[in-house]
């Protein structure tokens, strides 16, 4: 490939130009094939591949000593990365850019990879499928399809070594595994992967999105910045919207169809919206949505959930902000064994405490009394009290204050896969102590609790987004990580 010592925004334009003939050549194919059987030439197919991102470090010596938590390179060599949906990736890839450019005077080539484009990842919502009786079987005949074996996380996972003569990794993940990851989100989900927001709330209980639903709707109403609430389903309202039509929108969203529903809150000021996915109870799901979400490059995502608590001074609605994690969801054991610490992040930990304060108008003494900070356990079981007397000696030691089925395991993606991490609970019952959650059992200090919770994570968001800087931390970067974020 010819150096061309492209700048970033010619860079990513050039990328946008060749990912766009590629998927409408690929898209051209199939309509083909699916009017009348017309298998693809060769030559058309040669067309169907990702564009190829390479930059090229040639500094020799010391490397700049930069404090920054990414856009950085290990040593001199080239780095590359095959990219997909650059015009939605616009402004992450020029930044990364940028940086590397200005810090490095690295130079920077585009051009078609030999990576080729799954066919599936260019059908909107797959309805075209089984027209005129075609099955994917039948398209996998003459058209690429997703192979496994091409799609992983061993540069995530930090178990890539790339041959001598092979670029460096420019980035945690490929075209074919954010593709994969940006199907997967809608399938979950119910909603357009690109509606997906940079700040993320996670939740275990539906009431929250609830809440959610109507803080959203009067920030939208305000016209301080954002404008749009997306629904599962497709469905989005706006300040145009009435009231009544409102309530019908958010009625009539199918949101039950979709495993983990999604919300996402747009801003039209740029500084990036909210989203609220109710991921469900279980490490299992906290691991899949994580999973997918991580590729978009989020800036943070937070765990706003229920707990048990475990502490006789807790009460039901008291707050349990974590700073360490006893991980015994299992699901994670290969890849971030358990004795792996997960690091607290101070920034996320520091907006949540002050967040806290804010919401609830309490501070010293009082806001201590109903937010404790220490060791939540997470765990794979739900019933894990039917074992307690194993149980029992691993908590104690762990001085664990709080028990969830999802925390740890979305802590330690985040850690994992390099994206911020906080965690605020609220406790539902306290099963050491014999308040067990019981049908109607909440009381009127743990509705208040509940409607507060949610509060607290959005003005948590508030305050991060507002010093975005200082949120990528270099806990999350290993020794040998690729240089975009």
């Amino acid at each position: 490939m010819k150096a061309d010592h492209l700048s970033p925004e010619a860079a990513v334009q050039k990328l946008q130009d060749l990912h766009s003939e590629a998927t409408e050549s690929l898209q051209a194919g199939l309509d083909g094939y699916l009017l009348n059987r017309k298998p693809p030439k060769l030559r058309e197919r040669a067309k169907w591949r990702y564009p190829l991102l390479k930059v090229t470090n040639t500094s020799q010596g010391l490397q700049p000593s930069i404090s920054r938590a990414f856009a950085k390179f290990q040593g001199p060599g080239v780095y590359a990365t095959t990219v997909t949906q650059p015009a939605h990736f616009r402004r992450y890839l020029i930044d990364q850019l940028s940086y590397l450019v200005r810090d490095y005077d690295a130079s920077i080539e585009v051009g078609v990879s030999d990576q080729e484009i799954p066919y599936p990842y260019v059908l909107d919502q797959g309805d075209d499928l089984g027209a005129g009786g075609i099955s994917a079987a039948e398209l996998a005949l003459h058209f690429p399809v997703p192979r496994l074996a091409l799609v992983g996380d061993e540069i995530a996972d930090g178990t890539f070594h790339p041959p001598p003569s092979e670029p460096f990794p420019l980035a945690l993940f490929d075209a074919v595994r954010v593709d994969y990851s940006l199907k997967r989100l809608q399938h979950y989900t119910g909603t357009h992967w690109s509606k997906t927001q940079p700040w993320i709330l996670l939740t275990n209980y539906h009431r929250y999105v609830d809440q959610f639903i109507a803080w959203a709707l009067e920030r939208i109403a305000e016209n301080k910045g954002y404008d749009t609430l997306h629904l599962p389903g497709g469905g989005e309202i706006t300040r145009n919207h009435v009231k009544l039509e409102t309530d019908a929108l958010v009625e009539n969203s199918p949101w039950h169809r979709y495993q983990m529903p999604a919300y996402h809150l747009t801003r039209s000021d740029g500084g990036g919206g909210i989203t609220l996915v109710n991921i469900g109870v279980g490490p299992s799901n906290a691991k899949t949505m994580t999973d997918h979400l991580a590729v978009l490059r989020p800036h943070c995502w937070l765990m706003i959930g229920h707990c048990g608590g475990l502490r006789q001074s807790q009460r039901i609605g008291d707050y349990v902000l974590a700073h360490g994690y006893l991980r015994q969801d299992r699901i994670l054991d290969s890849l971030v064994p358990p004795d792996i610490p997960i690091p607290a992040l101070a920034e996320i930990q520091v907006a949540l405490q002050q967040a806290a304060a804010d919401v609830t108008g309490e501070s010293g003494d009082a806001l201590k009394s109903r937010l404790r900070t220490g060791t939540v356990v997470t765990n794979d079981d739900r019933n894990w009290e039917l074992r307690w007397s194993q149980e029992r000696m691993r908590i104690n030691l762990s001085r664990a204050i709080a028990v969830d089925m999802e925390s740890g395991t979305v802590a330690a993606q985040g850690y994992r896969l390099r994206v911020p991490y906080g965690t605020l609970l609220c406790v539902s019952d306290k099963p050491l102590h014999g308040e067990i959650k019981l049908p109607g059992a909440a009381n009127a200090f743990y509705d208040r609790a509940v409607g507060e919770h949610l509060l607290i994570g959005l003005a948590a968001v508030e305050r991060l987004r507002a010093d975005r800087s200082g949120l990528h931390s270099r806990k999350l970067r290993s020794f040998d990580e690729p240089p975009f974020r």
